[in-house]
């Protein structure tokens, strides 16, 4: 077996834990360069709201691009998964609750 494959079967909802695991650590290692970049253009966004945002802007990036996940394709269910859709809008709201725009001096 690949290991990544095997790293994937162990699962918590349907949800890979490893997939969680390398978005999380990922963002957290890309915080501080985004969060550089971001104010670069004005826009203030803490480092901690990067780790709220790395879901929503997963299923968005997973939309945009065509490749429908487990996550992406329960979240677009109009039918179900009520708490997913809970839970990813109010990640969404905690990572754009410390969002500022830096006005020019």
């Amino acid at each position: 077996m690949i290991p990544i494959e095997f790293l994937r079967q162990f699962r918590f909802g349907g949800y890979a834990i490893f997939d969680f695991a390398a978005v999380f650590i990922g963002m957290y290692l890309l915080s501080p360069l985004l969060s550089k970049l971001f104010a670069k253009i004005r826009i203030n966004i803490p480092k901690r709201n990067w780790l709220f945002l790395a879901l929503p802007i997963g299923i968005l990036t997973h939309l945009l691009v065509g490749k429908i996940t487990p996550m992406t394709r329960d979240f677009m269910d109009i039918h179900s998964h009520y708490i997913l859709k809970i839970l990813i809008v109010g990640l969404l709201i905690l990572g754009l609750r410390g969002v500022k725009i830096i006005k020019k001096k």
